[in-house]
């Protein structure tokens, strides 16, 4: 497979993105750099080989459950953009 340079128009106007002529030949040229190795990868014979999600065993990490004090109301609400008393307010989008 092969990318042209209208692919790449296409993929930036799609992107809202403003290209210039010069960045449209760059990313087409390596746009095909990459779509090549891909290819090439897609020879290689993986039948004997496992699939994996990670490349090292993950361990989980877990703390213990244990109580530890909240944030006081002040802390917990000092960004909020609008509060009513010890509570956030938010808009109605229920009528």
């Amino acid at each position: 497979m092969s990318i042209t340079r209208r692919d790449v128009e296409h993929i930036a106007e799609l992107s809202r993105l403003a290209l210039t002529e010069e960045e449209v030949s760059l990313y087409t040229e390596q746009l095909k750099k990459i779509l090549h190795y891909v290819e090439k990868l897609s020879s290689v014979d993986t039948r004997d080989i496992e699939p994996t999600t990670y490349t090292i065993p993950l361990q989980r990490r877990r703390r213990r459950d244990e109580v530890s004090p909240s944030l006081p109301p002040e802390e917990a609400l000092k960004n909020a953009p609008e509060r009513d008393k010890d509570c956030f307010k938010v808009p109605r989008i229920i009528e």
